[in-house]
């Protein structure tokens, strides 16, 4: 689908759209400038612009390409219906992270993944401020800012993993009850903020293993393709492989290897 020049020229994209339309207006939001989606859910007209920018230039990019972003879905849910078709889809989460970016954090990043008859062709995930850009092929390395990496070597055992989630107001009752059977075999924990970032640290090596009690796709699909690049596997809780068109049995699984994971969906079924 993309040659080389093809994903340069994508990565181009992302940087042009962080520089020209979402860290201009870092911590230049008037209180207009943020709305709330639903309960604790916020957009900005960072979120907007970016994907607005992302899905011109892209689909210029590649003719006949689609747009699954998470704004636009929004508005429309039967968008997602584009990544079960035959056309190129990107997959655009314009600003992963939309509250730390409203804060004045500079943990936020702009995720893009090509889809085709639903699987992962490639990936970027570009954090501006924490200066780093991690892309992926389906056939390639996983890369962060070019330099090759890898994810964790398996700790062996439910004992020696430190396994990231989302903080306890978002887990559903059905996964709360889950993760306390995890802990109570030893198992130790730790809070992860946005899974943009978090994919690319378990791609990388710094993180092992993390849980993720949803599956939008633009959330996922760029994370998913980074970190299998780097040797990683992400399993649902029927040990199936991820579907970026959503119907995983939550929450899924992210783990340096498939044995590994089985040992986590085995810990949280008890």
């Amino acid at each position: 689908m993309l040659d080389a020049s093809g994903i340069a020229a994508v990565e181009s994209i992302v940087r042009r759209t962080a520089d020209e339309v979402v860290v201009p207006l870092f911590g230049a939001l008037a209180a207009g400038d943020i709305e709330e989606k639903a309960p604790g859910d916020l957009v900005t007209i960072a979120d907007r612009r970016s994907e607005e920018f992302l899905s011109r230039e892209l689909t210029r990019l590649v003719p006949g390409s689609r747009v699954v972003g998470e704004e636009a879905t929004f508005a429309s849910p039967d968008v997602l219906d584009l990544l079960e078709g035959p056309d190129p889809v990107w997959v655009i989460d314009p600003v992963d992270g939309t509250e730390a970016f409203a804060s004045g954090s500079p943990r936020f990043s702009i995720l893009v993944a090509l889809v085709q008859g639903g699987e992962l062709l490639a990936s970027w995930t570009y954090a501006p401020l924490l200066q780093f850009m991690a892309t992926a092929t389906a056939d390639g390395p996983a890369l962060v800012n070019g330099e090759q990496v890898r994810v964790a070597k398996a700790p062996g055992g439910l004992r020696h993993l430190d396994v990231l989630l989302p903080r306890p107001n978002w887990w559903v009752e059905e996964h709360r009850a889950k993760f306390n059977r995890l802990f109570a075999q030893g198992v130790s924990s730790s809070f992860f903020d946005y899974s943009g970032i978090n994919y690319v640290d378990l791609a990388a090596g710094r993180r092992t293993a993390m849980l993720l009690p949803w599956d939008l796709p633009w959330d996922h699909a760029a994370g998913v393709l980074l970190h299998a690049s780097a040797g990683g596997v992400l399993i649902d809780m029927e040990g199936s492989p991820y579907k970026v068109a959503q119907g995983n049995a939550l929450p899924m699984i992210a783990a340096p290897d498939r044995e590994t994971a089985l040992m986590i969906r085995d810990g949280l079924n008890g």
